[in-house]
């Protein structure tokens, strides 16, 4: 039916009717973060009419403030790394589509103790590790000219991972999402109450069968009772740019080092990680206590995004103390045979975080889903869990089933 004619439907045996002016919607989603965005692409994929409803005027939350590195390699073993290798590819898929440029592949892992050697020499022989394979410090030196070579054992090289720009990748999808699938957007505007078929927000009351929530780390402004039952909590991490001196060696693949394995569920949760943890526990225990690890990817001017570090608590300040950051530097000295470098651009992030879950999907109702990535996997398992969430959220209605 169009959308300028009248519309009735009903809604637990109430009639609702929408004018003329009102469109209505299959689904509306609140949040316009990557996590929105993938449902956004999962419902217009089967045919709905989706609006997506979003605070803020363009993305500047977590979605944007991280790496921009999808990865598989390293995600909790099962479910998550079954979603990371589903969302790698529908980012394979779109990126060209989009116009969204991947600024390199790949990931190699640099080992620069026998302990962590010995863990990739484990993962690499799991289900997780299919396509990987260990490498020499030569090899590994080839693949990333910029590796010191004589500070590494060996490493893990995996074929999976890209790398996209995020803070231009998430306006592209956006527009190409309205542009060819017809999802609108409502930026600017804050929802205020769900009531279906109603949605009350600051420019007025929308109409939609079905809603999905996505509120990163905001776990307040609706349905705030259900989402304090899960106990939550925010982690902030610190990041930076570098911009080396002189020619700008191309780095060719994303890196991480020994911290990471201890971090990275799919290496930590292997009785391999034990002897690394007990042995960086002695070594490296400031870095450990402010959660930081190191994950090294490149941008197209050829400067390089470097991170990071986590701290939790309910609210935390805004500020980025440069201890941490030297911490986060300390890890890439090791690594790298970089020339001289001076940090261009420093921020931080925040993003919803929970001690015994990735993710949550919480059902207040048969037609309103609550979705919060409660972990640093929102870009690498976001269309995935998009797919999952919409495909049950329809079938459930139409078959009378409330989850």
């Amino acid at each position: 039916m169009p959308h300028d004619q009248f519309m009735t439907w009903t809604f637990d045996g109430r009639p609702m009717t929408a004018t003329s002016s009102q469109k209505a919607y299959d689904v509306a989603i609140v949040g316009a973060g990557i996590v929105g965005l993938a449902h956004a692409l999962a419902a217009s994929r089967l045919g709905k009419r989706v609006i997506v409803i979003d605070r803020d005027a363009a993305a500047n939350g977590a979605s944007i403030r991280n790496f921009g590195f999808i990865t598989v390699s390293g995600q909790q073993r099962g479910q998550c790394w079954d979603r990371a290798v589903r969302s790698r590819n529908i980012w394979a898929e779109i990126a060209p589509k989009a116009g969204i440029r991947i600024e390199h592949s790949g990931l190699l892992v640099a080992a620069r103790r026998p302990e962590a050697h010995a863990l990739l020499e484990a993962f690499a022989g799991t289900d997780m590790g299919r396509d990987c394979r260990i490498v020499t410090p030569r090899v590994a030196r080839d693949k990333v000219p910029m590796i010191n070579a004589d500070s590494i054992v060996g490493a893990l090289w995996s074929p999976h991972e890209l790398r996209v720009e995020s803070r231009d990748a998430l306006p592209r999808f956006s527009h190409w999402l309205a542009e060819t699938q017809g999802v609108e957007f409502m930026r600017s505007t804050l929802v205020r109450d769900i009531a279906l078929p109603q949605l009350m927000t600051t420019r007025g009351t929308l109409f939609a069968e079905r809603v999905i929530v996505c509120p990163g780390h905001d776990l307040l402004s609706l349905f705030a009772d259900r989402i304090a039952t899960y106990n939550l909590t925010t982690c902030k991490l610190q990041m930076m740019r570098l911009a080396p001196l002189g020619t700008t060696p191309k780095l060719g693949a994303a890196v991480m080092s020994d911290l990471g394995l201890v971090r990275y569920l799919g290496y930590a949760e292997l009785p391999e990680a034990a002897a690394l943890k007990a042995r960086l526990a002695i070594e490296q225990a400031p870095h450990l206590d402010n959660g930081v690890h190191l994950i090294v990817v490149q941008s197209a001017d050829g400067s390089l995004v470097v991170g990071d570090s986590h701290h939790y608590g309910e609210t935390l300040d805004p500020f980025a103390p440069n201890a941490i950051d030297e911490l986060i530097l300390d890890e890439f000295d090791r690594v790298f045979a970089c020339p001289e470098y001076r940090v261009s651009e420093r921020w931080t992030g925040t993003y919803a975080s929970s001690s015994d879950c990735l993710m949550l999907v919480d059902r207040p109702s048969a037609n309103v889903r609550i979705v919060i990535v409660t972990s640093g996997t929102g870009a690498s398992t976001a269309f995935a869990i998009g797919e999952e969430v919409v495909a049950e959220l329809f079938d459930s209605q139409s078959n009378g089933v409330v989850a």
